[in-house]
């Protein structure tokens, strides 16, 4: 290798090193679920919704403190406050007390004649003046009348607390003596709404804000022994996948690496072979960090999770210099490379080209994977190539080890075209076609990611109890100017009403609740006007006084005025605002039933510009669409890599990719056995398998009947068993499906390559 390229990636490694230390002072790593999604294909302002849903409660945490009683309760909620409070670097407070409504009702007062329920609009318009005028008598002068919010003057029909009480129903939480509440059918339960303060990935899997909420729960106990906590939010489930993939990297990659150095010390029985493959595989995981890091901005803890199993395939490319150092021991090191560098550089383009093809799917953190190992490869062949010889001074050992696994290769049987050969091919061939015809497929959103039971069980409780919206469906709606996104709002609110009313549907959150489009304010001020002057002049007439209407606004409420008001600062979750020229908002949902979604899709339909966005359904929809699309491009890999084989192996070509087909083919009959179904990352992981399996049919067809490659190869193979066994441990569906593919994959590729190696004598090219 030119002393200039060594020279240049030595630079290039303290370059890394520079940017590690500034990578890991800062932790960029990112624990949000959400970007693992697929990226939507639809228009910019469907893709905008989903960034507001990924930014919905990205760091609320909802705690609700329950007892027997409202005393009780309250207790027992201020103990918890006190705790959960106690660290300003974890949790603060969110303003959840009456002073808001409050806030509300004074905000909206100039407006108040223009804000009507559909029932009041209804019903002045066919409005009984003289009982109109009764009913106010009555709430004037009788001890119990009408409710009433503000003087005489300024609601003489009592129409805003229908409004507010409508208002209300949005939301099951309610303010009482300073607190949010909500009832149970046993219990009354204290609304408490926090912010946690920082991301809530730890590098060392610490849970603060989960540790918070323990001792907040001990806290309630010590009030009532019956008293409960129950807590929700994205960063508790960011915390549990933090801490789940901090024991997974370490489970993984230390798990991987203590594997390697114990194969390395058995095989070669000397401190530097394992001090320069550590170095590789430590220079490839720093490198593939921080190209990912300067390429994605931040690094998803998932990508460290299955990069850890980088560790168990990086190192082959150590493996097959010191097999081959050990082999002529009177080679020096550069020689050794330069014999090895076009098997290495062939079996480093088919590992890497598999890698990236990981990325072909619209998967952000799946593309994070593809470029951190596929990075991770290349700096640790680089390591090998380029700094290996330089720094391997010492004539390697001999080991019994080595030379039995060398020796093993000459015992290591054969496939030859004869009768026995037939009936092998035959039995594995049914085999594999009858475990195939069994095989189902799945493609189900869940395999993205597993929660833990008792979180997903404290959720589901919670939104229960208060209806909290679903960020799985929702509603876009879109047009030309605000008025017309407002317009079609309300339109579409009409039909939502209805489904509620029904029991279909628990409940919906729009801007168009509180801010009617400027036509229905102007509606509602004429209707609102015309009645409440005929009824104070009927009372003015009964009383002898001299009551005059109050004066509102003439100027309508307008989405700026309403956003920028802090009571209000929730509702900005709704209006996405301006895009491509456009306007648009979100209606969401609650209490969504699993049937309902036929009906909520119709209740699209005839209104223009609303969509029905069922998250669940695309995304699994289109997990299914891309594991078909895989699946051809996994044939079209195969065509592609004997492509790449045939112009230095010729008719031998087939020998090096044979073994890999016939593992995959296995992998897929032993899942259809098992019951195991085949998802979209079961399809990468054989992608994956015919980049990593390819590369051992290499080494043998690069060196044929050599002990040394055949030790590599066993090496190599032993090690990437160990890195993607241990994958299949992850918690996450997604990833152990992967695991597993390339267990069985990996294994039965390991043990068939050697059948199909071409004899000493035959030179590859040859036949």
């Amino acid at each position: 290798m030119p002393r200039w390229i060594t020279l240049l990636f030595a630079l290039s490694v303290c370059a890394v090193a520079v940017h590690q230390w500034q990578f890991w002072r800062d932790a960029r790593l990112d624990a949000n679920v959400l970007a693992l999604l697929p990226e939507a294909e639809q228009d910019p302002l469907l893709r905008a919704a989903n960034a507001r849903l990924a930014e919905l409660g990205e760091h609320s945490v909802v705690v609700l403190v329950g007892a027997a009683d409202f005393a009780t309760a309250k207790r027992a909620a201020a103990a918890a406050r006190e705790v959960l409070l106690r660290d300003v670097n974890v949790l603060v407070a969110v303003d959840e007390g009456g002073s808001t409504v409050a806030a509300m009702i004074e905000f909206l007062a100039p407006w108040r004649d223009r804000l009507l329920t559909r029932a009041q609009r209804d019903g002045l318009r066919h409005a009984d003046i003289d009982a109109l005028a009764q009913q106010a008598l009555v709430s004037l002068y009788q001890p119990v009348g009408q409710p009433r919010i503000g003087s005489f003057a300024s609601d003489p029909l009592s129409l805003w607390p229908a409004w507010w009480r409508e208002r209300a129903q949005l939301s099951q939480a309610q303010p009482r003596e300073g607190v949010l509440t909500v009832a149970s059918t046993d219990q009354h339960w204290i609304v408490l709404r926090l912010d946690a303060v920082r991301g809530a990935f730890s590098v060392s899997g610490a849970t603060p804000v989960s540790a918070t909420i323990d001792a907040a729960r001990t806290a309630v106990l010590a009030v009532d022994a019956k008293a409960e906590l129950v807590a929700a939010g994205v960063p508790l489930h960011a915390e549990a996948a933090a801490a789940r993939a901090s024991f997974e990297v370490n489970t993984i990659g230390w798990g991987s690496l203590l594997a390697v150095l114990v194969l390395v010390w058995l095989t070669f029985r000397s401190l530097q072979p394992i001090a320069l493959v550590a170095l590789s595989l430590l220079i490839g995981c720093a490198c593939a960090l921080s190209v990912t890091a300067l390429l994605f901005g931040q690094v998803h803890l998932l990508t460290l999770v299955f990069g850890a199993s980088l560790v168990g395939v990086a190192e082959d490319y150590g493996f097959h210099y010191f097999a081959a150092r050990q082999g002529e021991p009177g080679v020096g090191g550069h020689d050794i490379v330069r014999s090895l560098l076009p098997g290495l550089l062939l079996a480093l383009a088919t590992s890497v080209v598999a890698y990236l093809a990981l990325g072909l799917a619209p998967f952000p953190g799946l593309r994070q994977m593809a470029v951190f190992s596929a990075v991770g490869l290349v700096a640790a062949c680089l390591t090998v190539v380029c700094l290996f010889p330089y720094l391997d001074r010492r004539t390697p050992l001999q080991t019994r080890f080595a030379t039995r696994v060398a020796a093993s290769l000459v015992r290591w049987p054969q496939w030859r075209f004869n009768r026995f050969g037939m009936l092998v091919g035959g039995a594995l061939l049914a085999f594999t076609v009858i475990g195939i015809l069994k095989l189902q497929t799945q493609d189900d959103l869940r395999q993205l990611h597993a929660a833990p039971a008792n979180l997903v069980a404290m959720q589901q409780r919670i939104d229960a109890l208060l209806g909290l919206p679903s960020p799985a469906q929702f509603f876009l709606v879109e047009g030309d100017s605000e008025e017309q996104v407002l317009q079609r709002e309300e339109a579409l609110l009409a039909k939502l009403q209805a489904l509620v009313n029904q029991g279909v549907l628990g409940g919906f959150q729009a801007i168009s609740s509180w801010l009617p489009s400027a036509a229905r304010q102007s509606e509602n001020v004429a209707l609102s006007r015309e009645v409440e002057l005929a009824v104070i002049t009927r009372v003015n007439a009964t009383t002898g006084d001299a009551v005059t209407r109050a004066i509102f606004s003439e100027s309508p409420l307008t989405l700026d005025a309403l956003l920028t008001h802090k009571a209000f600062a929730p509702l900005t979750r709704t209006w996405l605002g301006a895009m491509d020229g456009r306007q648009a908002s979100v209606v969401f949902l609650s209490g969504v039933r699993g049937d309902a979604m036929p009906v909520l899709g119709a209740s699209a339909v005839g209104v223009a510009g609303v969509r029905f966005i069922n998250r669940t359904a695309d995304i699994s929809n289109l997990l299914a669409r891309y594991r078909v699309d895989m699946g051809y491009w996994l044939v079209a890999g195969y065509f592609g890599v004997l492509l790449l084989l045939m112009p230095r192996y010729g008719r031998s070509a087939w020998r090096a990719l044979l073994p890999t087909l016939i593992g995959s083919a296995v992998t897929l009959a032993i899942f259809g056995f098992m019951g195991w179904p085949l998802q979209l990352f079961g399809v990468l992981a054989l992608l994956l398998l015919l980049g990593m399996g390819v590369d051992y049919g290499i080494f043998l067809l690069e060196h044929p009947g050599d002990g040394a490659a055949w030790l590599a190869v066993a090496l190599a193979g032993i090690s990437t068993l160990l890195a993607f066994g241990l994958l299949a441990l992850s918690a996450t569906p997604a990833l152990r499906t992967f695991g597993l593919t390339m267990l069985f994959g990996e294994l039965s590729i390991w043990l068939i390559t050697p059948c199909f190696r071409p004899t000493s004598a035959l030179r590859p090219g040859t036949a």
